[in-house]
């Protein structure tokens, strides 16, 4: 049986055409016909199939358009861009609003503003509490912050002492002061009427606890003539002559916005250690020394011909080993007296 065959593009089969010999026939809309032969892949063929142009710049039947899929292909589910149409650039950002604020700090009996050894933080204002975080900070002395407006925590910091104020900014620039309850000390030392170097002297300070003068150190490895920044109030402080028991205290006051000048006076002197054969004699090259109390505690031990060792006054031991021998002598030390101290290479 002979199969009949349809191309496309016919009519429908002769079996199917009603009495007047044709099948009525279903109108689509051109839009909805144009869009299911582009979405087939069949290429137009007759005039009956083309589409009319959707849009301005549309491509036609004579000039399909080309477009260049994107790195990971077009995407049928989102709509193509009109051809012809170009977007604009986003909007602009609007400007935050900013403030300036600007800082200055003044001791507490001085109206002039402090002019070194600031150091600045502003800090978020936590109402909740919490550890506040660090926004912005300096060393200047009057430094200006650009901040959003806003409240914020100022803090200053002069040596050992820190001052806090809340500020509140608007925008625009503003500027605040902040007092420095503070004063200084700046310590010296010196044996009888003579001035020890600055170099050869080392202090300590401390905040007197209960009985317990040194109940907690403040600031260790003080050199004289350094200025150092402290709250109001009463300080231990320690001077070392040397590096040995030459030591002096002494209980200091501190006032709000005056400095403080202290010289501790030492009862101490410098001598010089020597084993010879003879008094007066070149000393032993190579000779280790220690020096002891009358009570056997160790206070210097040295190595040389001629070592130099700073003491409180008092009586002390020296022995002197030299070629697997060993040599004593006895001596005292008067505030302010440096001399040699010798002892002699003989047998006993």
């Amino acid at each position: 049986m002979r199969r009949a065959r349809r191309r496309f593009g016919e009519g429908p089969s002769r079996a199917g055409r009603g009495a007047a010999g044709r099948m009525p026939a279903r109108v689509l809309p051109a839009r909805v016909l144009a869009a299911g032969i582009l979405a087939s892949g069949i290429p137009a063929c007759g005039p009956a199939f083309a589409a009319p142009a959707l849009a301005q710049g549309a491509p036609t039947q004579d000039a399909p358009a080309q477009t260049a899929p994107g790195p990971a292909g077009p995407n049928p589910a989102l709509p193509a861009k009109p051809q012809g149409v170009t977007q604009g650039p986003p909007p602009a950002a609007v400007a935050a609003p900013e403030a300036a604020l600007s800082l200055r700090a003044v001791l507490t009996t001085e109206a002039k503003p402090i002019r070194g050894g600031l150091t600045w933080r502003i800090y978020e204002d936590r109402p909740e509490g919490g550890r506040p975080v660090v926004l912005a900070r300096s060393e200047e002395a009057q430094p200006t912050f650009r901040l959003s407006p806003g409240s914020y925590l100022a803090n200053v910091t002069y040596g050992f002492v820190s001052t806090t104020k809340r500020v509140t900014l608007a925008p625009g620039a503003a500027s605040d002061q902040l007092t420095v309850n503070a004063g200084a000390l700046r310590l010296a030392g010196a044996v009888g009427d003579a001035r020890i170097a600055p170099g050869q002297l080392a202090f300590s300070v401390f905040v007197p606890i209960g009985n317990n003068p040194e109940g907690r150190l403040i600031r260790d490895g003080v050199k004289a003539g350094e200025i150092i920044r402290l709250p109001e109030g009463t300080y231990h402080v320690v001077s070392t002559w040397g590096d040995s028991n030459a030591i002096q205290r002494a209980d200091l006051k501190v006032e709000n916005g005056r400095i403080t000048d202290a010289t501790l006076n030492h009862r101490a002197a410098t001598v010089t250690l020597k084993l010879v054969a003879v008094p007066g004699t070149e000393a032993f090259a190579g000779t280790a020394f220690s020096v002891l109390t009358p009570g056997g505690d160790t206070i210097r031990e040295a190595i040389g011909a001629f070592p130099q060792v700073t003491l409180a006054e008092g009586e002390y031991q020296l022995i002197a080993r030299h070629d697997g021998k060993v040599y004593t002598q006895d001596f005292k030390v008067e505030s302010g007296v440096d001399r040699d101290i010798e002892a002699v290479a003989k047998e006993p």
